[in-house]
């Protein structure tokens, strides 16, 4: 055991050196950790490497961090000269045992701008940070310095690429590796989110993290997001008391519910600006058609992305809400589950009067199936039957996250008790629900909530309506 000075610098100096030297043999370690061990029993090193798990012996650590924060003091106040590769690597050993010491990030930020660094790098140690500290507000906070440095170089190519026109193919490679390397930070994100919120229940941070990332690299791509809302059927399936992950949906649906509502707008707007600059003679052969049955590009276009924005929409809603059914159903007494329903059910309340209150503005027919209590048509799935998302038509292939992973048919917990149900939701469709729920559960919570919600249904939404 060190006990004098020079002997804890020698042991701090060789513990820094030790997961150095570990992170550079393995580069897939995965998650970190650190070992119960009171005392030193083995001349040997206290870093253990094991299938991609990195553990550090506890004992060292009382010598480590007290050791490795004091000189990060001592060169930030000038008082210590400390090299570039010694302050990589004191900073990587400190912020893997203390993620939330902010003078650490702080360094490896100046050293990321002075280029010692990479940006891949710093998000790789924030990961291995996340796997023991899942909270760590400042691990967090400096990812997202780090991807906006990520943006800003792509932001920087893309604008360089439209200023120069010479060396056009060398400018399109350059722009296509960018574009791909930001693909794969994106899906990297979405992993080290959903770990974090893994390890501890209702993560906040990730969570919000992941809001983050989502507007900032990939807002308006619908693909994107609805891939997402799809992965995440599952996870809140398993989470239903996660209050944050279920909140991370309703943000989804809503954006969702955004970008399909401005795309039919664009869509409308173009067809009418391309149907105006069409010629007398045009004009007068387009009447003819129409007076056959027959409808113009423009009109057609305009036509199928009405017919394509109102079901999805109406798709979406009828998903969301079949799924909070089924899970109400099944793990009943969950605050949870009747809090997302009451959300879902109120922005589509919102959704509805809206666009009713257009297709009145504009001297359209409403919907039937956007009426209230009317029956309407079954709506067709955007997903499994090869409907366009993002105008991009998909293969009628069930996603994995709807197949082998769901709970055995068999199971008494199991989802899907009910049928997807062929109009779209009204108030008389859950006073209807909660009725049935009231009549079959003994679950005093249950009831509770149940009561809750109807209560809510006549002061807020009854009085909208």
């Amino acid at each position: 055991m060190a006990e004098s000075d020079e002997e804890v610098d020698v042991l701090v100096q060789r513990v820094v050196k030790d997961i150095t030297n570990a992170l550079k043999r393995n580069p897939n370690i995965d998650e970190i950790g650190v070992i119960p061990c009171p005392e030193a029993r083995y001349n040997r090193s206290p870093i253990v490497l094991a299938e991609n798990k990195l553990g550090i012996e506890s004992w060292c650590v009382k010598f480590l961090l007290p050791y490795v924060h004091n000189k990060l003091l001592l060169y930030r106040q000038r008082k210590h000269w400390v090299d570039r590769q010694a302050l990589v690597d004191i900073t990587c050993t400190l912020l893997l045992l203390n993620p939330d010491f902010t003078t650490a990030w702080n360094i490896r930020k100046e050293l990321l701008q002075n280029g010692v660094l990479n940006p891949e790098k710093d998000l790789y140690l924030g990961k291995l940070a996340l796997t023991k500290f899942p909270k760590s507000p400042e691990t967090w906070i400096h990812r997202r310095w780090v991807l906006q440095q990520i943006l800003h170089t792509f932001s920087d190519a893309n604008h360089k690429k439209n200023e120069q026109g010479e060396r056009e193919q060398a400018n399109a490679v350059r722009s296509q590796q960018l574009s791909d390397h930001l693909a794969r930070t994106l899906h990297q994100e979405m992993n080290v989110c959903s770990d974090a919120a893994s390890r501890y229940p209702s993560n906040y941070n990730a969570w919000s993290h992941r809001v983050w990332v989502l507007q900032h690299m990939a807002k308006g791509n619908i693909k994107v997001f609805h891939d997402e809302l799809s992965s995440m059927r599952l996870w809140v399936s398993m989470h239903v008391s996660d209050h944050s992950g279920f909140h991370y949906r309703q943000f989804l649906l809503n954006e969702l519910i955004t970008e399909l509502c401005r795309a039919s707008a664009s869509t409308t707007w173009l067809a009418q600006q391309q149907s105006s600059t069409v010629s007398n003679s045009s004009l007068h052969q387009h009447s003819c058609t129409e007076r056959n049955g027959e409808l113009s590009g423009a009109d057609t276009a305009s036509e199928e992305e009405r017919q394509f924005s109102l079901p999805t929409v109406l798709q979406l809603f009828l998903q969301e809400m079949e799924l909070c059914s089924d899970l109400i159903q099944s793990f009943p007494g969950h605050e949870t589950l009747w809090s997302h329903r009451r959300h879902i059910f109120f922005l589509w309340h919102q959704w509805r009067t809206e666009h009713q209150h257009n297709c009145h503005s504009k001297g359209e027919n409403v919907p039937v199936d956007v009426s209230d209590g009317n029956p309407g048509m079954l709506v067709q799935s955007s997903v499994g039957q090869g409907e366009s998302v993002n105008c991009k038509t998909h293969a009628s292939e069930p996603m994995e996250v709807d197949t082998g992973l769901l709970p055995d048919p068999h199971d008494s917990k199991r989802l899907k008790r009910g049928v997807l149900p062929s109009c779209p939701p009204s108030l008389p469709s859950e006073h209807s629900f909660v009725s049935i729920i009231l009549e079959s559960c003994c679950n005093y919570e249950q009831r509770r909530f149940a009561l809750a919600y109807k209560k809510w249904l006549g002061t807020v939404i009854g009085l909208q309506g």
